[in-house]
């Protein structure tokens, strides 16, 4: 039997996917305009950042990002062509292939973060209650959790970074 959304349950599943529309629409076009980069291709920067010695298996990086393999695939190449990322074979593995931020990379990363920053304060922070804020956390931890364990999350359980603090 289906469980149908009630009126308050509806209600704040819509209000849900418009707020994630267009927070995401407005920082897209926040970094677009700023730096250049896609908001995806921002995360895979922040990503390589906080990797030790900045550096990720491309397996690891797709899982983290939650990308296909070939959408990462497509997004380092765009990235290797800026001078940001380069692949080369992995240590361990030689059938695989690993993915590392170049100074040039880092730098962009670093140039490209307060803007961000200010962005995702002034869509998702400053219009909120520190209340509101530590509900939104919570919320946020219960439903990523609840994700993660169904196999749907970032495996580790890692929340996507949003910002980055090179």
């Amino acid at each position: 039997m289906t469980r149908w959304l009630t009126r308050d349950e509806q209600r704040a599943w819509r209000a849900f996917l418009e707020v994630h529309r267009l927070l995401f629409e407005r920082l897209d076009r926040q970094l677009a305009a700023d730096s250049g980069l896609s908001h995806a291709d921002y995360e895979i920067l922040v990503r390589l950042s906080e990797a030790d010695g900045r550096a990720l298996r491309m397996s690891e990086l797709a899982d983290a990002t939650l990308s296909s393999r070939s959408r990462l695939s497509h997004a380092v190449a765009r990235l290797e062509t800026q001078g940001w990322v380069v692949r080369r074979e992995c240590p361990s593995d030689k059938r695989g292939t690993v993915a590392a931020l170049t100074d040039a990379g880092f730098a962009a990363l670093a140039a490209a973060a307060p803007g961000h920053v200010e962005a995702v304060r002034a869509a998702l922070l400053d219009p909120l209650s520190p209340a509101q804020r530590d509900a939104l956390g919570e919320i946020s931890a219960a439903l990523l959790a609840h994700l993660a364990h169904d196999g749907a999350g970032a495996g580790a359980g890692d929340p996507p970074p949003v910002v980055a603090d090179p």
